[in-house]
């Protein structure tokens, strides 16, 4: 092996693979960093932060996921319309209930840097309410 030399990931010799994650009892910002650091690839000896090396994860029972403390009242999602007086906001509990997957994708999304690589990246996140998914044949190939 040659001390002189440095390696760089490129994204042509990346072979992703499919990950199960089961969100069942977890609690979402524990489960979050994991996701994260899977979708990125930063679990891997190859990790090289300009280059995509990351896995696709899917993620199932996203209704189950846990928050601690008094986070399903207290935690709040806000976003504005554009428009006057247009700032609008939504509680987790009612966040859940509109679409279980939004809380563990918001989570991280925000966990990624904010550049290209992560909206690349963010593609490879599949999150599913309950315990069916489409995506057994891939998960198979492992």
């Amino acid at each position: 092996m040659d001390m002189n030399s440095t390696f760089f990931f490129k994204k042509e010799g990346n072979t992703p693979n499919w990950k199960l994650v089961d969100a069942k009892g977890q609690t979402l910002g524990r489960l979050a960093t994991q996701v994260a650091d899977m979708i990125r690839g930063k679990d891997k000896a190859q990790y090289t932060a300009h280059a995509d090396a990351g896995d696709y994860v899917v993620i199932i029972n996203a209704d189950l996921i846990n928050l601690t403390g008094n986070k399903w009242d207290g935690k709040s999602y806000d976003w504005y319309t554009g428009w006057m007086g247009g700032l609008k906001t939504m509680t987790a509990k009612d966040a859940h209930k509109k679409d279980p997957s939004f809380l563990i994708t918001h989570a991280v999304k925000g966990m990624l840097p904010k550049n290209v690589i992560s909206r690349q990246i963010i593609k490879k996140l599949k999150v599913y309410a309950g315990s069916e998914h489409p995506h057994l044949a891939q998960l198979a190939q492992k």
